[in-house]
């Protein structure tokens, strides 16, 4: 591709992604490349036929190419490296750890393999060894991740070079949140018009910590409260068994996974996300402060970015029911501050975290790996 190219803009990239999960990342993925596209990039996403991401590409008009990279394997990597020479790619854009090694691997086989730019979604630490240096300091050009504090981490513990890994949080479509009328989202919903509604929206995983807010509810003394568990995940059978044993069951809706959740989180008082690891700048957090809803949290990974205690959300101790029960009873009774911090965090995600704000960025960093590939610069 020539300097001219680049910097139009017309760039052939690829998207990879090994899990077979469904949550924030993948659709951040999708996002991305629909947006993309939309600018006129050719962009296609690789990814192992019996992933959701697979299913779910079609709905965002995002082309597919099913590949066997769902494990680490040496077919993986012998599909990669085809798909590469067919494809002539400018950048490939990895998101999981087996797409990672199995992209590295495969363009380590070529002479000329597209520049890697690897997102990093989760604060989970990385391995101190040889090979994950190999992969993040030589293989990939690039490093995003989707918050600062994650950023930051990966400097600070991994040694990468501030200059190579770039900040880029997940951006809000605001055409997916038109306003929408409290009551009128609750009938559309299903949810009964009079109670006071916490709401989260997430996969079902473990960190997320759908069983403190289910115990919340045991200490929630507001009178007419009542939780809507929005997402499917492998937590089901086990918050299932949380609600009947707590006698739960007419204040705990699991009321599964929702592609539309724009009127699900308009029928909410109160927007709770109680994770206690692993967490970027969580998309469905953004989500609800975009739609107007306070939120309690914690101060899990990136979250602090967005949610500053009494600024724009109450932020309470991981892992502590109590003190999640007493913050949610603290906004459904005093609505002034319910109203002041919504409305605070509702414009700091219009001014941070737009979806074209991503795009842009995403641009700006994949121009920036194409002209450092073949300089030496974070190529293998």
């Amino acid at each position: 591709m020539s300097e001219a190219d680049v910097e139009r803009g017309t760039l052939r990239i690829a998207h990879t992604e090994a899990s077979r999960g469904w949550g924030g990342q993948e659709i951040r993925i999708l996002t991305e490349a629909a947006g993309l596209r939309e600018r006129g990039h050719e962009v296609v996403l690789y990814c192992p036929p019996e992933t959701r991401i697979a299913a779910e590409a079609a709905h965002y008009r995002v082309p597919v190419t099913l590949l066997p990279i769902a494990r680490k394997h040496p077919a993986g990597v012998l599909a990669l490296r085809r798909a590469l020479v067919r494809d002539r790619l400018d950048v490939i854009n990895t998101h999981s750890s087996t797409d990672s090694w199995l992209v590295a691997l495969a363009a380590r086989t070529l002479r000329s393999a597209p520049a890697l730019v690897r997102t990093r979604h989760v604060s989970v630490p990385l391995a101190a060894n040889a090979a994950t240096r190999w992969l993040y300091r030589r293989a990939t050009t690039r490093v995003v991740t989707t918050g600062e504090m994650l950023r930051s981490q990966l400097i600070r513990d991994n040694g990468i070079v501030p200059e190579r890994i770039d900040s880029v949080p997940t951006g809000i479509d605001a055409r997916l949140f038109p306003p929408m009328e409290t009551r009128a989202a609750r009938l559309q919903c299903g949810l009964a018009p009079e109670a006071a509604w916490i709401g989260i929206v997430a996969t079902l995983r473990s960190w997320k910590g759908h069983r403190y807010l289910v115990e919340a509810m045991r200490h929630v003394r507001h009178h007419n409260a009542r939780l809507a568990i929005i997402g499917e995940g492998p937590q089901r059978e086990a918050l299932e068994l949380q609600v009947r044993a707590g006698h739960l069951a007419e204040r705990v809706l699991l009321a599964g996974h929702q592609r539309d959740v724009a009127p699900w989180l308009a029928a909410l008082d109160v927007f709770a996300l109680p994770s206690y690891a692993n967490e970027g700048v969580p998309q469905a957090m953004l989500q609800a402060m975009f739609a107007g809803v306070p939120v309690v949290t914690t101060d899990a990974g990136a979250i602090p970015e967005i949610a500053q205690h009494e600024v724009t959300a109450l932020v309470v101790p991981r892992e502590d029911p109590v003190a999640l029960a007493g913050a949610i009873d603290r906004l459904l009774s005093d609505r002034a501050l319910a109203s002041a911090l919504a409305q605070r965090a509702k414009a700091a995600v219009e001014q941070r975290y737009t979806r074209e704000a991503m795009l842009d960025r995403m641009e700006q960093i994949f121009r920036r790996a194409i002209a450092q590939r073949g300089t030496g610069a974070g190529s293998a």
